[in-house]
């Protein structure tokens, strides 16, 4: 938990100097002011509205246990099984299957799951997935994981800057669309390394080992992902930078392996994610 603590840190401390670094090379001792108040702005965005940004992008809404009875009891009895906190539950409304976890600490921790999962894994399936992202909340993966997607928006949100530059006379309502997209090739690949230094592959596989732990049914979390995956080709997310920023959170990789699809992918190959579970199940 500690290490992820200080990833986070270093995250938001590299988003720090870099506003302030650029801020005195275009504009002096001014631009350095307006870029340390910038970067705590900026830091206080990402600490206090992580969570808030990725369950929006996901148009996820808290449930209650009256409205999903099975998913509650589901969550309910593997956190008392992990002796961790009752997290929030949410529900995203999307065919997509797929799952992931938010929240700073472990007491302001949410799982959210999307309509599309919760129709396509049975219980023992779920009950795996479910573990995953407990294992995330309770490793304390959920505040670098977190912080990496919003950093990710913030930086591919600069592409917004294409629609506040001088085009002359242009009535063409194409040029900032076009604008916004070359800004987005050269942003991307950057939002992209910030997601990949949060160490994304190593946490899915520890948390991949301790669900099977916590479960003793390894070979339903291999069954859940191979659905998982399989349906995540057949409803797939829109590719907006949210999204994407906000990909490797979940437990399976959610866009089309090509394009910013591939440069987002922070998860490990499936084949081996299974051949791990399948050697735990001693197979």
């Amino acid at each position: 938990m500690r290490g992820n603590t200080i990833r986070a840190a270093a995250l938001l401390a590299g988003l720090s100097v870099t506003v302030v670094a650029c801020g005195w090379i275009l504009a002096g001792r001014a631009g350095l002011q307006i870029g340390i108040v910038t970067a705590i702005a900026g830091n206080g965005m990402v600490f206090f509205f992580a969570d808030t940004l990725v369950l929006r992008a996901m148009h996820a809404r808290p449930v209650s246990e009256i409205e999903q009875p099975d998913l509650y009891a589901l969550v309910g009895k593997l956190a008392t099984q992990a002796r961790q906190p009752m997290p929030r539950v949410y529900l995203s409304p999307t065919p997509a299957p797929n799952a992931f976890a938010v929240g700073r600490t472990q007491r302001r921790a949410g799982v959210c799951c999307t309509t599309g999962l919760l129709r396509l894994l049975n219980e023992r399936e779920l009950r795996a997935v479910l573990a995953h992202e407990l294992a995330h909340i309770r490793r304390g993966d959920t505040l670098v994981s977190s912080v990496a997607a919003t950093l990710g928006t913030l930086i591919t949100s600069l592409t917004a800057l294409a629609l506040l530059l001088p085009l002359g006379d242009s009535e063409d309502e194409d040029v900032p669309n076009l604008l916004g997209g070359l800004l987005f090739l050269l942003l991307g690949p950057l939002a992209a390394a910030v997601i990949h230094a949060s160490g994304s592959r190593a946490r899915e596989h520890r948390a991949d080992e301790e669900a099977a732990q916590l479960t003793g049914d390894p070979m339903s979390l291999v069954s859940a992902l191979r659905k998982i995956q399989v349906g995540a080709g057949i409803h797939t997310l829109p590719a907006n930078r949210e999204l994407l920023s906000a990909a490797h959170l979940m437990i399976t990789h959610p866009f089309p392996r090509g394009g910013m699809g591939r440069l987002f992918a922070a998860h490990p190959p499936l084949a081996e994610r299974v051949d791990r579970l399948r050697r735990m199940a001693g197979l």
